[in-house]
């Protein structure tokens, strides 16, 4: 058996009916045992981005939502959706929405996990947060807690791997496939400038890599999302027949692409984690890191950007495929190979990034692959940035044990180049390839994520009706571990005690 076989047989069976129908039917489970937050606390999301908190140890709550984009806004935006569309049909593109309107509640849930037990690294003074900490420490205090920690630490080697290892590779790939189209730039340049930048940005520590995603993902979304609207405005005429395409073939009655219904909705489900990562257990560890008052309001802000990642960003990018007809729809998943759709931009074309480039191309022919190129370059990179972000969070979990600093600091310094070392390597290596190791992080985090967030999920539903309580009552809330029997949130118990030490009420001593 060939790597590209291992890695196929690998993905089959991480990827199969179960995981996609699990992502569903929890996303769903979660919006209604929250009641629709997604809908009802839009509200809510805008306010947190406006009034957010800032400190010397956390990042703003708008910080951590562009780091938290810089992470979901990528490869899959672009090369994620066209994909999903060349695999699974344009009915691919409706189960991305479903999947981000449902994964909107279930990405809440984790990122309230990940501020109620968020800790202080030891180093650096910075939260640090995600599935690793909560699974060890929502049940540290029952019998559980040997599972749990076992568990914890599997999350956290699975998610190191495919962080600095798996997943940079495909944003890598897709950069150097995108500029070598565009610029005939040799991948080998690409990879080497690649390493440069991301080196400069990493060794700079949390608030290097907020400060660039603030300044960097916002401009980049909105000049890419703006350029989809000059292609919706310049072809309104299709609109009727690019969202009748969309549910025909999504529900299984389009003349041609009906037949792969279940294809959609894998590849939906499948590409749409992939792209705003509900669930996957990312939004966590950014969700951590912010200065906030209360678990539900950085929650709140991350459910807000699985709608950014999907329902704006994604959605811009169909819309350029398919309009333009710039995309052709493969049988058995596999390319090159036959065909139930050939579009104008024939089969020559690999699914990717060179849809999106032939689409914008055929209105100013040149200049699409130039920019989707440029924001690839910014989208892809900032993801690279997050991913070791996530990466050295989980480290720093594994090795928060570890009493001596120079050793702890040596495996960040190793990790670091570790992730330069995999950035080079995906560059140069072949598509398939990146996508398929990329898979396998992604489905794999998932798996142990979404099972993991079922069990623990009481905490997260406690905090939320504490949250809307306190807004009943026309406060600003104010979290307090005790008051809800929340066991095992150390910081919010530090931090209510320091409240109280200062004469300033928390929670129900306000009533």
């Amino acid at each position: 058996m060939s790597f590209a076989d291992l890695i196929t047989a690998v993905n089959d069976v991480i990827w199969s009916p179960a995981l996609i129908w699990l992502c569903l039917i929890v996303g769903l489970y979660f919006t209604i045992r929250t009641m629709f937050l997604q809908f009802v606390n839009i509200p809510d999301m805008v306010k947190q981005l406006r009034e957010g908190q800032d400190s010397a140890d956390g990042t703003s709550s708008l910080q951590s939502l562009m780091m938290s984009l810089a992470g979901r806004v990528g490869m899959g935006n672009i090369g994620g959706v066209a994909t999903a569309i060349a695999f699974g049909g344009p009915g691919a593109v409706f189960w991305m929405w479903v999947m981000a309107l449902l994964g909107a509640a279930t990405s809440f849930i984790e990122s309230m996990l990940g501020q109620i037990y968020k800790e202080r690294d030891p180093d650096t003074g910075e939260y640090r947060g995600g599935p690793a900490y909560y699974f060890e420490k929502a049940y540290k205090h029952t019998a559980a807690a040997p599972a749990f920690k076992v568990y914890a630490i599997l999350f956290a080697v699975v998610t190191v791997f495919a962080t600095s290892y798996f997943l940079p590779g495909v944003q890598a790939n897709g950069v150097a496939a995108a500029v070598g189209e565009a610029w005939a730039v040799p991948a080998w340049v690409v990879a080497l400038a690649m390493v440069i930048l991301l080196a400069f940005i990493v060794l700079g520590g949390v608030k290097r890599i907020a400060t660039f995603a603030v300044y960097v993902v916002p401009v980049m979304a909105v000049l890419y999302i703006i350029l989809a609207l000059i292609v919706l405005f310049l072809n309104f005429d299709q609109i009727p027949e690019v969202f009748g395409s969309i549910f025909a073939s999504a529900f299984g009655v389009h003349a041609v692409f009906g037949a792969i219904l279940g294809l959609a909705i894998q590849w939906g489900v499948k590409r749409g984690i992939y792209s705003n990562e509900a669930g996957q257990g990312t939004g966590p560890h950014h969700a951590a890191a912010a200065e906030v008052s209360h678990p539900a309001k950085q929650g709140f802000v991350q459910a807000f950007a699985v709608y950014i990642d999907t329902l704006f960003v994604c959605t811009a990018t169909a819309f350029i495929i398919i309009s333009t007809d710039m995309y052709s729809v493969f049988e058995g998943e596999t390319y090159p190979g036959p065909t139930l759709y050939e579009g104008s931009v024939g089969t020559d074309v690999e699914p990717g990034p060179g849809f999106v480039q032939a689409g914008l191309d055929s209105f100013v022919p040149g200049a699409g692959s130039g920019f989707v190129a440029l924001a690839l370059v910014f989208f892809a990179f900032t993801t690279m940035v997050a991913y070791y972000y996530m990466a050295e969070v989980n480290l720093a979990y594994l090795t928060r044990k570890i009493r001596n600093g120079v050793v702890r600091r040596g495996l960040i310094r190793a990790l670091q180049a570790l992730i330069l070392v995999s950035v080079a390597y995906g560059a140069t290596t072949t598509a398939g390839s990146a996508w398929g190791l990329g898979d396998i992080g992604v489905g794999t985090m998932a798996w142990l994520n979404i099972l993991g967030i079922l069990l623990l999920q009481i905490p997260a539903l406690k905090a939320l009706k504490d949250y809307r309580a306190q807004k009943k009552q026309g406060l600003d809330p104010q979290f307090d571990p005790r008051e809800l029997g929340i066991e095992g949130a150390d910081f919010w118990v530090a931090r209510a005690e320091g409240r109280v030490a200062q004469g300033t009420p928390t929670g129900a001593e306000r009533d």
